[in-house]
């Protein structure tokens, strides 16, 4: 069986807002299946696994899937990128591995 551990999320992370997801679902109190389930009545067909992959970077995250996010939770868009004494962190971080993965 595969565990998503801190291991997996900070490898090879796919995305910025992961952390912030689980962070702003556990705060409101909401499980997976909850969220996954406000993100179809916004019209995507969100299965508790992906939401799992999201909120772990397994998994990249389109600009609709990144509103629709947004709208399931209740916050504003930017809400969901880390603090941004953070960024330029880890987006360095983030090329430096794309670049890796290309040599």
């Amino acid at each position: 069986m595969f565990r998503f551990g801190k291991r997996n999320m900070t490898k090879n992370p796919r995305n910025l807002v992961g952390l912030q997801i689980r962070r702003l679902r556990d705060q409101q109190g909401l499980t997976q299946p909850m969220l996954a389930a406000r993100c179809r009545r916004w019209g995507w067909d969100l299965s508790r696994q992906t939401l799992a992959k999201i909120e772990t970077q397994l998994r990249w995250v389109s600009d609709f899937e990144l509103l629709c996010l947004a709208r399931a939770l209740r916050v504003e868009p930017q809400e969901l990128w880390p603090a941004k004494d953070k960024v330029p962190r880890l987006l360095e971080d983030f090329f430096k591995r794309l670049s890796h993965e290309t040599e």
